[in-house]
């Protein structure tokens, strides 16, 4: 009849059964007389000229929950979301996550960046009247600042497992990172000539705060996106990747646009704040969204099902956290090295080479906004894009040239560096602008291109049920060199001011 399904009784026939929808949706209609639903005996009301969608095997073959084959706590817009499963329409939430990932890195590149803003202008001699020691040291102190609290989490995060409401984490981490800026707006209008000291602390303690509640937000956006299908996790990748790019771009803009340094600091700060609010509404807009709801609700699924097998393990499988960290070794060594070697140049090396020719194609007041950061940022992005295109050398071979890019220290000391407040002895032996320009793009590209080839070999050392452990392992090693690299590059001037060489 066009009205009812006829009845089947398990183990007659092909254990399969039919489900048409109409215009108000899938409808499973009982038979008559049953208290609980069986759906081996179901009415079925059909609609002509609809074309049925089959379930095999019978829902009752699957093992789910009582609760959920009877309908229990799942919603008609889950079983609309899992009937007919979206598609990321305009790829908008692939752009979201490749927003939050600019939102990511956005305190780091912004701070160093405003080179020119903090150690021209509110640090320099002509600003205070008097000769300090912070504008010398800013970029590695910033630096510094802002990766100590990565460094502990990141080493932390390894062995404790933090936990806690996603929505509340990332709320609030942009909400104290929009704090800072806001307050660094202030300070950028305030005249704190009379109180360098103050400032100079007062900064170092933002940026500290800045960045704890930034790592608090680079954790939450990778739980975020593990809902979803690898690519959006790539997306964040790319994001972070960008955001030097972006901040680089937006200085040079704001130095343009600006008649004077403040003005220009008050630009750029701004504009990190619209980012920040952008990354804030976008968070909240993805529940609007189907495609996330469908990923989100096949990630629940999943790890409901894992908590369900989790309750059978014991004590004796903990992680061999001494014997993982053994065989992705070599890939963490050679992810610290890139790092190390890169951050002992970039930026507090590379923002003091100035131009040897005065009438070089890029002016002396943008020399160091693009010599140094938009060359660095574009060229690394470059490096990193083509890691997931090509992978060469093999993963026993990488370390050869990984070690060999420590020659990019002395070829930058050659250069014209000239460090602020010491008297260079050393000769300048690259007097070159574009001898200095092709190893700045070198540098940069090898640092995009190898720290990506050691970060995705790492997970590949061991076996793939301690791949995540191991990532995290190259993600604490990434943030060591970082720190390393800022640490040594405090020693540059001196190397050039007492004839080290």
């Amino acid at each position: 009849m066009a009205g009812s399904y006829t009845k089947k009784e398990f183990g007659v026939g092909s254990e399969e059964q039919t489900l048409l929808k109409d215009s108000h949706g899938t409808r499973i209609v009982p038979a008559k007389g049953c208290i609980k639903p069986s759906y081996n005996t179901f009415r079925v009301h059909i609609p002509t000229g609809t074309e049925p969608v089959r379930l095999s095997p019978g829902w009752e073959g699957t093992g789910r929950p009582d609760d959920e084959l009877n309908f229990k706590g799942v919603t008609m817009d889950q079983a609309d979301l899992e009937l007919n499963p979206p598609k990321d329409r305009l790829s908008i939430v692939f752009l979201i996550m490749v927003l939050h990932g600019v939102g990511a890195l956005m305190p780091w590149n912004m701070f160093i960046t405003a080179r020119s803003y903090f150690i021209d202008y509110k640090l320099s001699k002509d600003y205070t009247g008097i000769k300090t020691i912070y504008a010398t040291n800013f970029l590695p102190y910033v630096g510094f600042a802002s990766q100590i609290p990565n460094l502990f989490f990141n080493w932390l995060n390894i062995f404790l497992q933090f936990g806690g409401n996603l929505t509340t984490r990332i709320v609030w981490s942009i909400f104290m990172q929009v704090l800072i800026f806001v307050c660094t707006v202030i300070l950028a209008m305030t005249d704190s000539s009379s109180w360098p000291g103050v400032f100079f602390w007062v900064t170092m303690a933002s940026v500290v705060t800045l960045n704890t509640a930034n790592g608090i937000y680079q954790n939450s956006v990778f739980g975020m996106v593990a809902k979803l299908p690898a690519k959006y996790t790539g997306a964040v990748i790319l994001g972070t990747n960008l955001s030097g790019t972006f901040t680089a771009i937006i200085n040079v803009i704001a130095q343009y646009m600006a008649p004077n340094a403040r003005t220009a600091a008050i630009y750029y700060f701004i504009t990190a704040l619209f980012v920040l609010l952008a990354c804030f509404d976008t968070y909240f807009a993805l529940p609007i969204n189907r495609f996330y709801r469908y990923n989100e609700l096949l990630h629940q699924k999943g790890l409901n099902k894992r908590q369900l097998e989790n309750k059978a393990r014991t004590k004796h499988d903990r992680l061999p956290y001494w014997k993982i960290f053994k065989q992705c070794f070599p890939q963490c060594f050679n992810t610290f090295f890139v790092f190390f070697v890169t951050l002992s140049l970039f930026p507090s090396v590379q923002t003091f080479i100035q131009p040897s020719d005065p009438n070089f194609i890029v002016p002396p007041e943008y020399y160091s906004s693009v010599m140094c950061f938009l060359t660095f940022n574009i060229t690394a992005l470059i490096g990193s894009c083509a890691a997931s295109l090509y992978q060469w050398p093999s993963k026993k071979y990488l370390v050869i040239p990984v070690v060999l890019r420590v020659l990019y220290i002395p070829l930058f000391l050659m250069c014209n560096y000239r460090p602020k407040d010491y008297t260079r002895l050393l000769p300048v032996y690259i007097n070159n602008d574009w001898v200095y320009f092709l190893i700045a793009v070198t540098m940069g590209i090898s640092s995009g291109y190898y720290s990506s080839l050691s970060m995705m070999y790492c997970p590949r050392m061991v076996d793939s049920k301690y791949s995540s452990t191991a990532g995290m392992f190259g993600a604490a090693s990434l943030i060591t060199g970082i720190v390393s690299g800022l640490l040594f590059c405090m020693l540059m001037p001196n190397l050039v001011a007492n004839l080290f060489f």
